[in-house]
């Protein structure tokens, strides 16, 4: 059996690693030099287990969430060789609330502690499946001391410590290129922008362009796990969305901490348009800041093509505004020199997702994820993955759907 797979993205490296692995010939296509190298690096590679999502009371994106957060490791480590302990994961996060959340810190303790009741159950006879973390203690409010030596009391209201961390996305996609480049199984063809998909006969043609030279080719299934071109590829199938979407342009900053200065904690604010730090025992250190970093909404099918790397003068100022907003929760951050990281990247990924306003709206789509997952039709699959927390558990989804064809 002969499956495309359109996107190297995240979603689409594991699907071909999915397929394979159940003895399918994949072709993977990616309009790009190289995969894995657009949003896939582009993000702070946090695996969620739920906790973010107390805009959705009912709970659905905290339990599809810590399904596919419980799958990532296990995955990586069937197709990786690695020990889910050595993956390059960040110092776990605490949850913060910040003073102009949308939620109160009474409201956020509920929901964390409802959703680690949830994780334990869902972790039952797999509890370490969480790189090897044990997650089984719920978590715990700091004392007022404690927030208030590490962030500003005046902008922090309450602080939670949760077992989730962040997975180096670049370490992982440089780890997942040599898996996909060494695999006898899977063929990657750079370079190729995919325009449609027919369906003839029993099979479905790719149709693809690389420098000028248009190919068609055949397959048993194909299987669409790009990113931003996903709706403008399904179309060509007669698969239409029937609700909005919103396309974001969202930029992060990385650098190595310089040495001699305090490690800030990993922290995530919520609930809102706030952000993140992210601590690396090596001292990387990634912050978002979502007013600072978010430089493009789209409601197009096809969104513009985004820089990764933005140019200047628009690189210096994401990376100074962003330290500085964050200075003013976090005052450690206020020692790092924004002209003194020689290591410093600015990078941008999309983000997709279901929804016609932005999360200031307290109403808006953007705060739940449940609704994603894989659509077939026929012998096509396309896959909303919402999260990279989902790619692998999606991935197995997929390969074990078309794997009933054989």
């Amino acid at each position: 059996m002969r499956v495309a797979i359109l996107g190297g993205g995240l979603q689409g490296c594991c699907a071909a690693l999915a397929l394979g692995e159940r003895g399918m010939d994949v072709v993977l296509f990616d309009r790009n030099d190289a995969i894995l190298s657009r949003t896939a690096v582009a993000n702070e590679g946090k695996i969620h287990l739920g906790y973010m999502y107390a805009g959705d009371p009912s709970l659905s994106t905290a339990r599809i969430m810590m399904k596919g957060a419980l799958a990532f490791a296990p995955f990586m480590h069937r197709h990786l060789g690695i020990e889910t302990h050595a993956l390059a994961t960040s110092v776990p996060a605490a949850y913060v609330v910040h003073r102009d959340s949308q939620h109160s810190a009474q409201a956020v303790e509920d929901y964390l502690r409802d959703v680690h009741e949830l994780i334990v159950k869902a972790s039952t006879g797999r509890e370490f499946d969480y790189f090897g973390l044990d997650i089984s203690a719920p978590p715990r409010a700091w004392t007022s001391s404690e927030r208030d030596t590490r962030f500003n009391p005046d902008a922090a209201l309450a602080a939670f410590d949760t077992p989730e961390v962040a997975i180096n996305p670049v370490a992982l996609a440089s780890v997942l290129r040599r898996a996909i480049a060494d695999h006898r199984r899977i063929e990657v063809r750079h370079g190729h922008q995919v325009s449609k998909v027919d369906s003839v006969d029993d099979r479905l043609c790719v149709t693809s362009e690389k420098a000028g030279f248009v190919q068609v080719d055949a397959f048993d299934h194909v299987v669409n796990a790009l990113w931003d071109g996903r709706l403008a590829i399904d179309a060509t199938m007669g698969l239409k969305p029937t609700r909005p979407w919103l396309h974001r342009l969202k930029y992060g900053i990385s650098f190595t901490l310089p040495d001699g200065l305090e490690r800030p904690p990993s922290a995530t604010f919520v609930s809102g348009p706030f952000g993140e730090v992210v601590s690396y025992p090596d001292r990387l250190t990634y912050l978002t800041w979502y007013p600072e970093c978010i430089h493009g909404y789209s409601t197009e099918v096809t969104p513009p093509v985004w820089d990764t790397f933005p140019p200047e003068p628009l690189r210096t100022k994401i990376l100074t505004r962003t330290i500085a907003a964050m200075t003013e929760i976090v005052p450690s951050l206020a020692a790092v020199d924004a002209a003194n990281l020689p290591d410093a990247l600015v990078k941008g990924g999309l983000i997709v997702a279901w929804g016609e306003t932005d999360i200031y709206d307290t109403n808006s789509e953007l705060h739940q994820r449940y609704q994603i997952g894989i659509t077939s039709k026929g012998n096509y699959h396309s896959i909303d993955p919402g999260k990279l927390t989902m790619a692998p558990y999606f991935a197995d989804q997929c390969a074990t759907r078309i794997a009933g064809d054989v």
